[in-house]
């Protein structure tokens, strides 16, 4: 049942997408955007959220356009610093791999922070140890080893707002 409603969900989330993205109401296209949020649902619906009930909470929503505004300023301010160090060979690169930890416990979750840290310029995520809690991160210039000084800087972004959202 828990994989119905999950479906079911993620049927109207990625039909909604598809007329956010779209902004069209031919008739056409929105029957094309209800097949592909369909197929969608069909072969992802199970992964998207274990707990469908959760979405029935407005405030969810809000949480996630936030991580949005969030993600997209992020990503803005990583754009420009791999800009510069491109555009000036001289300013220092200090790449490694960096141990974060995060409390998210959902796959949801996780999958969403390690995927924004990855689409952010910059890092990479490379590990995800779910039972434990930590994520491996290449990082382009980093800025401090230790594991609370590298999680506040990489994690704790993302990490508050993610948890209101799937969590």
């Amino acid at each position: 049942m828990v994989q119905i409603k999950s479906k079911i969900l993620t049927f109207f989330v990625a039909f909604a997408v598809w007329l956010l993205l779209t902004w069209t109401f031919y008739a056409p296209s929105v029957i094309i955007g209800a097949l592909i949020a369909l197929l969608v649902a069909g072969v992802t619906g199970h992964l998207f959220t274990d707990y469908p009930h959760k979405w029935r909470e407005p405030h969810r929503y809000l949480y996630f356009a936030l991580f949005l505004f969030i993600f997209l300023r992020e990503c803005f301010k990583a754009n420009i610093d791999v800009a510069l160090r491109v555009i000036k060979p001289d300013m220092p690169i200090n790449p490694g791999i960096v141990k974060v930890k995060t409390r998210l416990k959902s796959e949801a979750a996780l999958t969403l922070l390690a995927n924004s840290i990855t689409l952010t310029p910059g890092t990479l995520t490379i590990d995800v140890d779910k039972e434990g809690g930590f994520l491996y991160i290449h990082w382009i210039n980093v800025k401090d080893k230790d594991l609370v000084k590298a999680t506040n800087i990489i994690v704790k972004t993302f990490e508050g707002v993610i948890a209101k959202v799937f969590e």
